[in-house]
């Protein structure tokens, strides 16, 4: 291996650890966001009973025509008990509560730093990605540890292109800690020094058949995470519904459960669909590689699992009526079935796909 390929490896390495160094810092920002929003909520409500006490006490007058005037109207023209009614607390703050996940005419600070901090890691994120290209000399994504770097990259980016149009910042606690994450796994149990490819792997289908793969699976990884704020949202809605205590207090920042549900489930049509490629092209590539296009190898029995698991998924929630906990819980186990992929099947089962670099 020529010098200059290793030294781009070497940099490679570096721009991943400042990457992760700069994501940490977006984590913590994405978090100071959730809990100064979620203090400010709670000041809006404090003054919002306030005032509702305050006009409960105010002395009920009946004029001649037997309308109550117990309180002034508003310079605003509201309605006289406008003042009185517990205002939006998301709006205080610039949340996200409506359905469609627009973006508030009020900015968070903190959130804008998360996100800025965000692009900047992702910028220097690609720059890792590349000279890892460059030095390797093809496309970095040959063994785990250059997938789980593209990957969490991959991950980072549908992110922000998504945020362009609808306010996902509620996202940000969560989708940073999985890149942060993901980063470490690969550094620390996946690292795989600059190398040449198997035979095997030497095909335009590595280039096809991984990169769809890829982008699936960050698709998975963003479905896995508001599957779980929906889990954690229903849960606070039904306790609302009791009377019961409003914990936890940042989820207010947070869509309603049928919202997280509804993008969840078009994220995971999407993802479902790159998944059906990767499965077809991989079983072209093997016919390539191997002269058949299915032999039941671990991985490649795991892939249809994943695929079955997401299909069930969608039939299930459109036309079995398969909605809220149970939609959440079904996307949950198809990520699952994702990892476990990644993860046990590529180290502990040997087959003709055991392409780790471990």
């Amino acid at each position: 291996m020529p010098v200059i390929n290793q030294t781009l490896g070497q940099y490679s390495e570096l721009f991943m650890l400042l990457a992760a160094g700069t994501y940490t810092v977006a984590f913590i920002a994405f978090a100071w966001d959730l809990a100064k929003s979620s203090k400010t909520l709670h000041a809006v409500d404090r003054k919002a009973a306030e005032i509702a006490a305050a006009a409960a006490k105010v002395p009920v007058a009946i004029g001649a025509a037997g309308v109550s005037s117990n309180a002034t109207a508003p310079d605003d023209g509201r309605p006289a008990d406008a003042a009185a009614r517990p205002s939006s607390s998301n709006a205080a703050v610039g949340g996200t509560a409506d359905g469609d996940m627009r973006y508030a005419v009020k900015q968070r600070v903190p959130a804008r730093v998360a996100v800025a901090l965000t692009v900047l890691g992702a910028v220097i994120h690609g720059a890792g990605v590349i000279t890892r290209a460059f030095g390797a000399g093809r496309v970095p994504w040959g063994n785990m540890y250059e997938f789980l770097t593209t990957g969490a990259f991959a991950v980072i980016a549908v992110f922000l292109l998504v945020l362009l149009r609808r306010d996902l910042r509620f996202l940000g606690t969560f989708v940073t800690g999985l890149v942060i994450i993901m980063l470490v796994a690969a550094s620390v149990a996946y690292w795989t020094p600059v190398g040449h490819l198997v035979p095997a792997l030497q095909s335009y289908w590595l280039i096809i058949h991984v990169s769809i793969a890829v982008l699936s699976s960050a698709l998975f990884t963003l479905t896995f995470a508001m599957s779980a704020l929906q889990l954690v949202q229903a849960r606070r809605e039904k306790t609302l519904a009791s009377s019961g205590p409003d914990k936890p207090a940042f989820m207010r920042l947070v869509p309603s459960a049928l919202s997280l549900e509804n993008l969840s489930y078009r994220f995971n049509a999407i993802g479902f669909l790159g998944w059906t490629f990767t499965l077809i092209f991989g079983a072209i590539w093997a016919e390539k590689a191997w002269g058949r296009f299915w032999g039941w190898d671990t991985k490649e029995v795991w892939t249809f699992v994943i695929w079955v698991v997401y299909a069930g998924y969608l039939h299930a929630r459109a036309t079995r009526g398969w909605t809220g906990t149970r939609a959440a819980w079904l996307s949950i186990v198809g990520y699952l079935c994702v990892v476990f992929n990644f993860t046990i099947v590529n180290q502990f089962f040997n087959g003709l796909h055991s392409y780790s670099g471990l």
